[in-house]
């Protein structure tokens, strides 16, 4: 196993969206068979959810950044009254 090649993660986007993927007008005609349009729209709702599942752990990860830097300057502010209570207050005649 250890000598396999790892499946490459961009091969269905350049299948897709290569040179043939795409009919670009003047280099390719479109196709016309039933099956291979099939084949597309799986390809590209396979990559919809993919671009999907990416969204939302991105979305994921800055609200847990969020979170994060809310709670530290919920600490911070703590830590800021709590000095400012030790300290003696100025008084003045």
């Amino acid at each position: 196993m250890a000598d396999q090649i790892p499946q490459d993660p961009f091969e269905m986007f350049r299948r897709l969206w290569g040179p043939l993927g795409v009919p670009v007008p003047g280099m390719a005609m479109p196709t016309l068979d039933p099956n291979e349009i099939d084949k597309r729209i799986q390809d590209l709702k396979s990559v919809e959810a993919w671009l999907s599942m990416n969204l939302n752990m991105l979305r994921a990860g800055i609200q847990g950044l969020e979170m994060q830097k809310a709670g530290l300057e919920g600490i911070s502010a703590a830590m800021q009254q709590a000095m400012n209570m030790g300290k003696p207050q100025d008084k003045k005649p």
